[in-house]
């Protein structure tokens, strides 16, 4: 078995991270015996050398970047985009002919609470109306779901436009500070800039009495047409919310598999694909050494597939999967998830106007909750281990690193989406991935 030795390699601009050859700071990779970090006049970081068995060594993290980036994700941006203005859906990926029948997993509604107190003798806290709102938008227009200052958010889209339905007393009091009339919508999952939303859930209430369910779906799809779309909105119980009342969240990564750089799910047999025009490390300094090493840039699905069944069905942290999350976060409950359904397969986007069709491997994950950046870490580390042709617990032992540098750095954003989010117990029957 091979171990991965030290590696020299460039970073580069994240505005520039296609083949650059203006490379700027160099970063020396050593192995884990507690070396004293090399100096040099650029600056310089150590990189944990991940040393598990493995049938070939491992990519640095800049050849995973590599990788991740060269590859056509316009066409799966595209895909996505048809599916939030309703030209498309999920299905055709997985051969059904219709959604999941998500209605009967819609929110928790308490209605029974509803019903016992007529709308009219509401009073105190009762007489606030609570709305779920389920959304679809499409991550490439905007910067993601969170209310930033100058930022094209769905977030402050949707609160704009919640702005009419406010009542008159958070009105005047918002006036009162300067501040713009606008509603507050609780989401169930803030997601990332470039990530794609197709049933995220969202509340808002107001004490006003005269608000429609119609009205609300009618200012919101006139705030960004064909880029944000209201699928329902319906009135539930006070006490509903969107993110503690869930009880999991499914993800979808769709990743392009282009010119061959993989072996069909079929067949396992060790056997590489020709082509490798999207899967080449190209123009820096150590591709001759990179070339001594004989790295693999192909992939078998099915590989993937297995090594993503091993977190089925298991409570684990993921401290080592996460990204930007604050040092206190890194130990105990709050980085631990309960992993429900995981799962890879290969499927093809619908032909182009041109007549083109795209293979793409398709990776579903279920879970009670997940961290930061947790999905695409998770996707571009499997894929690592399955080039590298790791053992299929490779994904297990990642858990105990020491350090993150120890998993891939995180998948492009525009292959994710959230497909759902469950307040009902998880049926392991309602997936789209459902092969052994």
């Amino acid at each position: 078995m091979l171990s991965i030795a030290k590696h020299i390699f460039t970073c580069f601009p994240r505005h520039n991270l296609h083949l650059s050859n203006n490379l700027n700071h160099q970063l020396i990779f050593h192995s884990m015996n507690n070396q004293p970090e090399v100096q040099t006049e650029s600056e310089t970081h150590v990189h944990y050398n991940h040393t598990h068995p493995s049938k070939f060594p491992r990519w640095t993290a800049r050849e995973s970047f590599q990788f991740m980036y060269a590859r056509p994700w316009l066409r799966v941006n595209d895909f996505y985009f048809n599916i939030v203005r309703g030209n498309l859906s999920l299905p055709l990926l997985f051969g059904k002919e219709t959604l999941l029948d998500h209605n009967e997993l819609a929110a928790l509604s308490d209605k029974s609470e509803l019903e016992s107190v007529a709308a009219e003798d509401r009073s105190g806290r009762w007489a606030r109306t609570t709305f779920k709102i389920v959304l679809s938008y499409h991550g490439g227009s905007f910067d993601g779901w969170q209310k930033q200052p100058g930022l094209n958010t769905v977030q402050s889209i949707i609160e704009g436009s919640l702005g009419k339905f406010v009542d008159e007393k958070k009105t005047q009091l918002l006036k009162d500070k300067g501040l713009p009339i606008e509603g507050c919508a609780v989401v169930a999952g803030r997601t990332d800039k470039g990530v794609t939303g197709l049933q995220q859930v969202c509340s808002f209430y107001t004490w006003k009495k005269d608000v429609k369910p119609r009205d609300i779906e009618d200012a919101i799809n006139h705030a960004a047409p064909g880029k944000l779309r209201v699928i329902s909105i319906s009135e539930v119980s006070r006490i509903f919310h969107p993110n503690f009342s869930a009880k999991w969240r499914r993800y979808l990564y769709i990743f392009p598999l282009v010119d061959g750089g993989y072996r069909d799910q079929s067949s396992d047999n060790g056997e590489f694909c020709d082509g490798v025009k999207y899967n080449e490390i190209h123009d820096f300094a150590g591709k001759d050494e990179l070339e001594n090493e004989k790295k693999s840039y192909v992939f078998s699905v099915s590989k993937v597939n297995h090594l993503l069944r091993k977190l089925e069905g298991r409570l684990l942290s993921y401290k080592m999967f996460a990204r930007d999350t604050k040092a206190s976060r890194n130990d105990g409950p709050p980085t631990e998830c309960f992993v429900y359904h995981a799962r890879a397969m290969e499927a093809r986007l619908p032909a182009t106007d041109h007549g083109e069709e795209t293979k793409v491997m398709c990776v579903e994950l279920v879970a009670n909750r997940f961290l930061r950046k947790m999905v695409r870490v998770l996707v571009a580390t499997s894929i690592r281990e399955a080039a590298a042709g790791a053992e299929d617990d490779a994904l297990i032992k990642l858990m105990d690193a020491t350090c993150r540098r120890a998993t891939a750095p995180p998948a492009p954003p525009d292959g994710l989406c959230l497909v759902d989010v469950g307040y009902t117990e998880f049926d392991p029957q309602k997936c789209f991935i459902l092969a052994e």
